[in-house]
């Protein structure tokens, strides 16, 4: 075995890290304030959303989002509690969707998408997880015939990526491969090899049970402050202070609070998601559907359906204002109408989001052994293997399947 490695966070990031950095023959004691995907990683839609390679920062996006903004229910909103304290971040945002730095996020996005998608393929066959996959395809849905024109930009990026996928425009096509659609629905794009989770919880709490079973350690513990220390890192905890060679940071929405600890401002956001979870027998879902134009989807969880989706940028301490998730299921009432509403379960999670749709990939530049992975948006789950993949490389001194540069902590 070589040196320990504590890896902060037990979400999926923190977990597939874990396991990966034990594949390599590090010890690895994984530290979270509440347990195994106990936020973002446990209400998820359980997507692994290789296909969305464009950035949400994309020419274009700004003049959208003042009438957004003003929808408190619409796909993207800001609580005017919030408004004054987001302002930087939006700025950022704004100047990431220049068609210049979106040219360069967009490549740097589908790169580590490719990666991703074929570390998943190895995390799966290596902890024996096919029977919890779903490989039923996706239906991006589109109402009119103008809205349709208006995405095949989009679709013709995938196809520039190398993603299969085939457009349909006849209400008898969207039929034929999901039945029960409102007349609505005109036209949609749909890519078959879209994979889902049976349920992210559970598919974080499989591998976490993996990584127990190989000898990790997995403890609740609240981490207060990171310190770089001579041959390591110092780790202040609620209840005391641990030392490690190496620190993987991925604590989701609460990570720039501790890397703020060495020093280290990274404009990291809260993209607060709501959903509503139905029970099994709810609607007859063939397959993930996206609801183009209002920002959610519909997927199954667990033999039910959970529709939930859109961005309310509202930090980390504002209630929940489940106003938006009762909203979304009106919506999804209107376009799958035999969906039966009776017996859900609502959830709000916070998506940890950095204004150039990227996450954070790599050293501290305050501290060498603290390696940051955070910052994945409503990526996590799908960019996790490959994210684990990279972290292995870095912590052990090898080269990188892809550039860290466009994922570096100071490219703010």
């Amino acid at each position: 075995m070589t040196s320990r490695v504590v890896v902060i966070g037990a979400g999926v990031i923190g977990i597939t890290t874990a396991l990966e950095l034990q594949r390599r023959g590090h010890r690895v004691l994984v530290l979270d304030r509440e347990g195994v995907a106990a936020q973002a990683s446990a209400g998820n839609a359980g997507a692994f959303a290789f296909s969305e390679v464009e950035p949400l920062a994309k020419p274009g996006i700004m003049h959208k989002a003042p009438k957004w903004l003003l929808d408190p229910l619409g796909p993207l909103s800001v609580p005017p509690a919030y408004a004054l304290k987001i302002a930087p971040w939006m700025y950022r945002f704004w100047r990431a969707s220049r068609p210049g730095r979106y040219q360069d996020h967009l490549r740097a996005q589908a790169r580590l998408m490719d990666l991703s998608r074929a570390a998943l393929d190895r995390l799966v066959t290596s902890v024996n997880g096919e029977a919890m996959m779903r490989r039923d395809g996706q239906m991006q849905l589109y109402e009119s015939a103008a809205e349709f024109r208006a995405s095949l930009p989009e679709w013709e990026l995938r196809r520039q990526h190398g993603i299969d996928f085939e457009l349909l425009d006849s209400r008898e096509a969207l039929a034929e491969k999901q039945p029960g659609l409102s007349p609505r629905f005109t036209h949609a794009g749909f890519t078959p090899n879209w994979m889902n989770t049976v349920d992210p919880k559970k598919w974080v709490a499989h591998l976490a049970q993996t990584f127990r079973d190989r000898g990790g350690q997995i403890e609740i513990q609240d981490t207060r402050a990171l310190t770089a220390d001579e041959g390591g890192v110092r780790i202040a905890l609620s209840d005391g202070e641990k030392k490690a060679a190496k620190v993987v940071l991925c604590a989701g929405a609460w990570s720039h609070h501790l890397a703020r600890t060495l020093g280290d401002a990274i404009p990291l956001e809260t993209e607060r998601g709501y959903n509503t979870t139905l029970p099994a027998g709810a609607f007859d879902l063939r397959m993930h559907l996206t609801f183009a134009g209002h920002g959610f989807v519909a997927t199954r969880i667990n033999g039910g359906v959970r529709i939930g989706g859109a961005v309310e940028l509202g930090g980390l301490t504002l209630p929940p204002n489940y106003k938006r998730a009762d909203a979304l299921l009106k919506k999804a009432v209107q376009f799958l109408p035999g969906l039966n509403t009776d017996g859900g379960s609502q959830w709000m999670g916070f998506r940890p989001s950095l204004p150039d749709s990227l996450p954070v990939i790599g050293a501290s530049p305050n501290a060498p052994d603290v390696i940051y992975a955070f910052g994945h948006g409503h990526l996590g789950l799908t960019q996790s293997a490959g994210t684990a993949e990279l972290v292995g490389a870095s912590i052990d001194g090898q080269p990188s399947q892809i550039s860290l540069t466009p994922f570096s902590a100071t490219r703010f």
